[in-house]
């Protein structure tokens, strides 16, 4: 697609100076302003993400990005969703760790993508692409670290809980890059002037 064409059936939202949205409305339900409301949420916890960033010691603002932050926050949450769910199937339920560890695992990683993409990354771009990217990114993740690493740590002896823990840690490095360069490379970067201004000093 051209950059600067409206897209058949879309919306097109500004974002920040350098960048230009395409939002493409793919279901007969969503209206332009809804979709200008998700866009400003996402918009304002950048800003805050931004704010807090810039306040980190020994200069780790210059390395550390807004984004890599948001995604931190995001999927913290989505992993204790991950180890609750994971703790109930194979602790309470009894269920074989490969099936407890698989449905904690596709139920967290869904919720990542979802709030990621609406607030973190703040893409509008095509969702049937992007999902399937990040469908690919979780099968290679889930194999190399969730069920590979996992069940090799559990194998050595390590309390599943913990060994859940250490494989989540590869597994955040991982997705993030691919989220990053990968499912979302097109979203913006920077603030539009409005957040910017709103930002706290």
């Amino acid at each position: 697609m051209v950059v600067g064409r409206r897209p058949v059936g879309g919306h097109e939202l500004y974002t920040c100076d350098c960048y230009r949205a395409r939002v493409v409305l793919e279901n007969a339900g969503t209206t332009p302003a809804r979709v200008a409301a998700v866009a400003r949420r996402g918009e304002r916890y950048h800003a805050l993400m931004a704010a807090i960033v810039r306040r980190l010691p020994f200069r780790l603002s210059r390395i550390v990005a807004p984004s890599f932050l948001g995604f931190a926050i995001i999927n913290g949450f989505t992993f204790l969703v991950d180890l609750g769910l994971l703790s109930l199937c194979h602790g309470v339920l009894k269920w074989p760790y490969p099936a407890a560890v698989t449905v904690s695992y596709l139920t967290a990683f869904a919720l990542s993508f979802v709030l990621n993409r609406a607030f973190n990354f703040r893409s509008h771009e095509a969702l049937g692409p992007q999902t399937a990217k990040y469908v690919i990114a979780l099968g290679i993740n889930y194999a190399a670290f969730v069920l590979g690493l996992g069940d090799a740590l559990t194998a050595m002896g390590v309390e599943y809980q913990l060994a859940r823990i250490l494989s989540g840690l590869c597994e955040g490095v991982y997705m993030y890059s691919v989220m990053r360069w990968v499912v979302f490379r097109g979203a913006p970067r920077g603030l539009r002037l409005g957040a910017a201004q709103r930002m706290p000093q």
